[in-house]
């Protein structure tokens, strides 16, 4: 038997109808539930957190939770502004001079 199992429950799984560990006599039809349940809660639930699969120790699959950047920070571009806006750091993506930028709203120039 190959579980796939949830990492950790939110409140929009909770709601749902999404069971939180399924068993599946092969491999791939674990492998292919995984990924399409991944893909179902990015789109279904609120875009608060990520999801998805990964295989396990066991050859099983957990459908990992991450927080959403893109909806934590507002920033419509999806670039956080992680590295402060004093940085210097030439090697990120995030802009490091201090705009008035309105679509992220932190003034870190992150568009």
């Amino acid at each position: 038997m190959y579980k796939v199992e949830m990492q950790e429950e939110c409140s929009c799984f909770k709601k749902s109808e999404y069971q939180k560990s399924a068993s599946f006599s092969t491999q791939q039809e674990a492998y292919q539930y995984a990924n399409v349940l991944a893909e179902l809660m990015n789109e279904e639930f609120c875009k608060r957190h990520e999801f998805f699969a990964q295989v396990t120790e066991n050859n099983g699959f957990i459908i990992r939770v991450n927080r959403n950047i893109t909806f934590v920070s507002g920033c419509s571009t999806g670039v956080s502004c992680d590295v402060g806006c004093g940085s210097t750091d030439d090697w990120t993506l995030e802009a490091t001079d201090e705009v008035n930028d309105e679509s992220c709203g932190n003034g870190c120039g992150c568009a």
